[in-house]
């Protein structure tokens, strides 16, 4: 990913040079993307559908959590909007009203329904539905919002192919030295395995969780948050499922951790995501092989990590993107995007006037501030749960989590509010699902919605509820859609 970035915007005296060694595998479970993607596939020119054929892709319009409020519960974190805002407070203010009303005994459940009806990523999802974004802003399919399931290792070869296609030299081999400047600490340049020396002005560290450079060398210090996250090791297996692919990921909370469910066209990603304190990898093996209904296509992939990032992302001149700067567990899909982060950042700053101590300062703070609030995300998902039954259930139930996060949990539990930075990633659409998901329901709403007669309210909600409802159903399934459009084509091997 970074190799094309840059291909796409160095200036033609900058030699970008990609050393990589197919000797070393890639981690290669980050099937799952989110809709941000879709901007940077824009910036390189990629077709999507096109990607998709590659890649043997899927659409995705969300996720579905099953068994994490409590065992038989599921709930949908969708793509897109809920409802349409008002000019003074947001949908769901509406919605929390009606929702006051049925506590109460006051309106029957089905004047106001769950809040996905609301949101047409959710109905067309559980519909098996699918298509993109299209009309003016008022209408309900221009709310769609989608992201992809793909085989991982099949976009790094595209990508590849589109750097070497705009004279990126791609040198194959392992670093077996680094050298650095004893004054500055710089690195000036690194050697491999067959003696070449290569020489540069920027490194970019992407050699995964071993942090060939900005570990090793320069030694980053990394925030270890084992305490909020416990998990720290995965399973990945696929398996070939006779049945349409869904257009959305599935994630099942299981006794020590959580199984998700990806699915390609040519095949589905499982994985069994897991604390190695509270499981075994022999049972945790066992678990995620009794889950599996398919044809295992390919074993067992053991793999283990520690979440957290390192305090310095840039340090000296040497750039750690993607798995060497961090981890956060995939229950949201945020790896392949904290790669696109650290890119995107990087090439904003690039031309930016300053220091570069000052540039430093700034691409580290704001790739601190983009991890935690995932980091803060994800926690909210395992901390508001009534699970008890095991006892990693009962340990990330009753841990402390960050303020940050528990000011966001009270502030909605109060009065329905959600406050979030202009630039985060997760939106107020998103904490929106996962809290109320999770059990989260706020006290009180906006005292302004009193203003709207009750009849008038309930008739405009169940106006569009009906309205997402026919939208969903008038769209072509998923599995049409990828027939007409973008059908796998192993054509590059």
């Amino acid at each position: 990913m970074c190799a094309a970035a840059l291909a796409r915007t160095a200036q033609p005296e900058t030699q970008v040079t990609l050393l990589e060694s197919d000797q070393i595998g890639t981690i290669g479970v980050g099937e799952a993307t989110i809709p941000l993607l879709a901007e940077f596939n824009a910036f390189l020119g990629i077709d999507e559908h096109d990607m998709l054929k590659e890649c043997a892709g899927t659409f995705k319009l969300g996720i579905e959590f099953i068994d994490w409020y409590r065992k038989g519960h599921a709930y949908f974190h969708p793509f897109g909007f809920f409802g349409k805002d008002t000019p003074e407070f947001p949908f769901h203010q509406l919605w929390l009203k009606l929702n006051s009303l049925v506590r109460n005994g006051e309106l029957p459940e089905e004047l106001c329904g769950n809040i996905c009806e609301y949101n047409l990523c959710t109905v067309a999802a559980k519909l098996g539905r699918f298509s993109q974004a299209q009309g003016g802003a008022n209408t309900i399919l221009s709310t769609m919002r989608n992201a992809w399931h793909f085989d991982s290792g099949a976009y790094g070869k595209l990508l590849r192919r589109y750097a070497e296609q705009r004279d990126v030299q791609r040198i194959e081999g392992k670093i077996v030295d680094v050298s650095v400047e004893p004054k500055s600490g710089d690195i000036t340049s690194v050697r491999l395995e067959n003696g070449l020396v290569v020489a540069g002005d920027l490194f970019i560290d992407c050699s995964g969780f071993r942090g060939l450079l900005i570990n090793e060398h320069l030694q980053s210090e990394f925030n270890d948050w084992t305490h909020y996250l416990p998990c720290d090791r995965a399973i990945a297996i696929q398996t070939y499922e006779n049945i349409h692919a869904p257009p959305y990921t599935r994630a099942y909370a299981k006794e020590a951790g959580w199984r998700w469910q990806i699915p390609l066209q040519s095949r589905f990603g499982n994985g069994y995501v897991y604390s190695g304190q509270f499981q075994e990898q022999q049972e945790a093996l066992t678990s995620l092989l009794s889950d599996l209904h398919g044809e295992p296509v390919t074993g067992p992939n053991f793999l283990r990590f520690r979440t957290g990032h390192r305090r310095t992302f840039w340090k000296n001149n040497c750039i750690a993107i993607g798995l060497a700067g961090g981890f956060i567990e995939p229950l949201e899909s945020t790896s392949i995007h904290l790669v696109q982060t650290g890119i995107q950042l990087l090439i904003s700053l690039w031309s930016a006037s300053g220091s570069n101590d000052e540039l430093r300062s700034r691409y580290n703070k704001m790739m601190t501030d983009e991890y935690e609030d995932i980091r803060d995300f994800i926690i909210l998902h395992y901390k508001a749960t009534l699970r008890d039954d095991t006892a990693f259930w009962r340990f990330v139930r009753d841990m402390s989590v960050p303020d940050s996060l528990s000011e966001k949990m009270e502030q909605f539990a109060r009065n329905g509010n959600i406050a979030t930075r202009p630039d985060a990633l997760f939106t107020s659409h998103s904490w929106l699902a996962v809290m109320l998901g999770q059990g989260i329901v706020p006290m009180h709403y906006d005292s302004r919605v009193d203003r709207i007669p009750g009849d008038i309210l309930i008739k405009n909600m169940h106006g569009l509820r009906e309205a997402v409802k026919r939208t969903a159903a008038s769209l072509p399934s998923h599995q049409q859609y990828i027939n007409k459009h973008c059908a796998f084509s192993n054509t590059h091997g």
